[in-house]
């Protein structure tokens, strides 16, 4: 039995040696914390719902979660954000995770779980606001579980999702209800039940932080902050082109502009305009003596619209504009180590399926099909995406990559000349 056991210790010794001078194939990655990843340019954010159809009654199966998260992290993603745990996705999504790092040691996914949070009477005619469901009990516990059969991959828990701010109708809540679940989270690290590593926070819109009215600057909000590991904003610049309009019109100096430059001068006034919101609420908690990393849990660009945002409107969507806000996004949030959960990664038609030209069906870089928006254009040109499919589907630019085509769908905002000028100060005054 002696010389049995010497062997099988040799041979097990050997089978070591052999996939550790096998190279990188064998080489199994550490696990990152929530700190190691949030900020680092390393591991790009991304908001994530893989749905393909008009309904979220059909969920995305396992094989297509894979090949959404290969996608992913070919274009340098480290970590999804979820939003509720209610359905399916979330926990298949991290099975497929887990399946991936298994065949690959080398893979790297991380996750953003989002727990959704709502009021008493929530999308009713009657929500109340003073009050909780009694649903988020079960969403919380939901959350938990998943945090703790897979603490590999969870590395952040999201208490509600534009839960406080008040245009949020039909459901939003006080903080005071968002401290609670997040002090009960903070309470299970301390117990053990969570891992000690793991970063609590709400993500929301960012007057819901104090950036805007003063409506919101109360003691619960404060006591709030001090929660949580860190603070998750919003900000959209793209919806301020019709709530917000004079920061996007082409002011009277650039009216002799092209219209490639005066859309260039207007996505980077929509960048300017992001950095003001991240940079109101960054004061309002230094106005508390409170320092706690500030990231951005979502900001994004529709590249079709009707309405608000179409050719009747601001002219704001469109896949070239998208892309410019994009690039200057990424550029921006990376030079600061701020981590961009950029809103989204796929289109997403559920979300207005009566409108399929609605904006917030088309906020995804990549198409349903698969097809890369003209913000990813040049990693199709990089190969980055060879030999990966969505739908079955190999990765082609939309547009077959003729810029041309792409920009007669291009128009520049309205100008704000002198007309225009006098009724906005009118207006003001």
């Amino acid at each position: 039995m002696k010389i049995i056991n010497k062997i099988r210790f040799l041979v097990g010794i050997s089978l070591v040696i052999l996939m550790t001078s096998c190279g990188d194939t064998a080489t199994v990655v550490p696990s990152k914390s929530a700190a190691d990843i949030l900020g680092n340019p390393n591991y790009l954010a991304i908001s994530y719902g893989g749905y393909r159809k008009n309904s979220r009654d059909v969920q995305p199966t396992l094989e297509e979660l894979k090949e959404d998260m290969k996608l992913l992290a070919a274009m340098g993603i480290g970590i999804v954000r979820t939003y509720n745990v209610q359905l399916q996705q979330a926990s298949n999504l991290l099975k497929a995770i887990r399946q991936l790092k298994k065949e690959d040691p080398r893979f790297e996914m991380y996750v953003m779980l989002g727990a959704w949070i709502d009021c008493e009477n929530a999308w009713t005619d009657k929500p109340n606001h003073e009050a909780e469901s009694a649903q988020n009990t079960g969403e919380i516990e939901r959350a938990v579980a998943l945090a703790k059969q897979y603490p590999e991959i969870v590395k952040i828990i999201a208490v509600g999702n534009e839960a406080m701010v008040h245009w949020a109708q039909g459901y939003f809540v006080r903080p005071k209800v968002i401290l609670n679940w997040v002090n009960h989270l903070q309470s299970l690290k301390v117990s053990g039940e969570l891992p000690k590593d793991l970063w609590i926070t709400t993500s929301d819109n960012f007057a819901a932080w104090g950036g805007g009215d003063k409506v919101y600057h109360t003691e619960d909000l404060e006591k709030l902050i001090k929660a949580v590991d860190y603070v998750s904003m919003h900000t959209y610049p793209f919806h301020e082109t019709h709530y917000q309009s004079q920061y996007w019109q082409v002011p009277e100096n650039e009216e002799d502009l092209s219209t490639l430059e005066k859309i260039d001068a207007a996505a980077l006034r929509a960048k300017n305009y992001a950095m003001s919101e991240y940079k109101s609420v960054a004061n309002y908690l230094e106005s508390l003596g409170i320092e706690k990393p500030i990231h951005i849990g979502e900001t994004g660009w529709a590249s079709i619209s009707d309405g608000f945002y179409g050719s009747e409107g601001s002219r704001a969507a469109d896949e070239y504009k998208q892309g410019r806000y994009y690039a200057h996004t990424r550029a921006w949030t990376k030079a600061e180590g701020i981590s961009c959960f950029y809103f989204e990664a796929f289109d997403e038609n559920w979300k207005d399926a009566a409108n399929p030209i609605g904006s917030e069906n088309h906020f995804g870089l990549f198409e349903i099909t698969g097809k890369a928006k003209f913000p990813l254009w040049h990693l199709v040109d990089e190969g980055l995406f060879e030999g990966l499919t969505r739908n079955g589907n190999t990765i082609t630019k939309t547009f077959d990559g003729n810029k041309e085509e792409l920009l007669k769908a291009v128009s520049p905002p309205v100008s704000l000349g002198k007309e225009n000028r006098k009724s906005e100060l009118v207006s003001a005054n």
